[in-house]
């Protein structure tokens, strides 16, 4: 297991910062490697995010230095969505199948956490985030049907869209993490805007399901002093809390965001109109 580590940054010093700058501590371009557990560890509250992708072995999570605990969730929770093959998660003990879109919380104290694959040459592509918790909830399976489902956007805007809610208030009980999968309609490609921040929150963005050589321009910083890190696919990408977090691709594309902090209210917004961007 591979866990990097991700400084926080001010403001004030990213405004300043050039392209290779900016993807060095925003970007993280490696999320699924092939028998691997690839995870990122943020100062940004402290969340984790990575992929876990079994394919011929069984991966397991555990704790490093970094974290400074006998296991894994000992202090924290998870939210996981699975965007390849069927593949299994193995709760102290316990199975649970996820096919494609599937998700699942999985809260404090479960001391054993692993992953396999259903078929090597179709692996199964975990996509977790991690939080630090207070108190153990329940394990909840969860699929895109299960999830709760809010529709935005018009065709003039080029953003129509469907949220879909997995780890959120109305759908099952966590300590801070809400966690979520947006998937854009064809001849859609803006999301999140216009923007917003939210200082009691910060946020990670996975951008997925969209061709190789096509890409997602991620907008970033201050609403009047903006940056943008070109996106990959399967490409993650950090947003602290004094930042915008928004897109617009080249195509339509599917992301799953991830956010931790002071409260779990979705709309807790500072909305920055359009013409107010600089």
């Amino acid at each position: 297991m591979e866990m990097e580590i991700r400084y926080s940054t001010h403001p004030s010093d990213s405004k300043h910062y050039d392209t290779e700058t900016l993807r060095k501590h925003y970007l993280q371009p490696r999320v699924f490697v092939k028998d691997e557990v690839a995870l990122t560890y943020s100062h940004n509250d402290r969340i984790i995010f990575g992929g876990v992708m079994p394919a011929e072995k069984t991966l397991t999570l555990e704790a490093g230095k970094e974290m400074g605990v006998d296991y894994f969730l000992e202090r924290r929770e998870m939210g996981i969505i699975n965007i390849g093959g069927k593949g299994t998660v193995l709760l102290d003990g316990v199975s649970y199948e996820l096919d494609t879109q599937d998700g699942m919380y999985v809260p404090m104290g479960v001391k054993e956490v692993s992953f396999t694959s259903a078929d090597a040459n179709q692996p199964a592509k975990f996509y977790i985030n991690s939080c630090p918790a207070h108190k153990a909830f329940e394990i909840k399976k969860i699929s895109l049907a299960d999830a709760n489902h809010v529709h935005l956007g018009d065709p003039d805007n080029l953003n129509v869209r469907t949220i879909n809610q997995y780890v959120h208030p109305a759908v099952c009980q966590s300590c801070q993490l809400v966690m979520g999968m947006t998937i854009l309609e064809k001849g859609s490609v803006w999301n999140t805007m216009p923007c917003h921040t939210h200082a009691r929150r910060m946020e990670v963005y996975l951008y997925f399901n969209f061709p190789e050589d096509q890409r997602v321009f991620h907008f970033m910083g201050e609403g009047d002093e903006t940056r943008h890190i070109v996106m990959a696919p399967d490409q993650a990408v950090i947003s602290p809390s004094w930042s915008i977090h928004s897109g617009v691709g080249t195509t339509n594309y599917t992301f799953i965001w991830g956010m931790c902090g002071e409260n779990q209210t979705f709309d807790d917004m500072d909305t920055i109109a359009i013409k107010d961007m600089k």
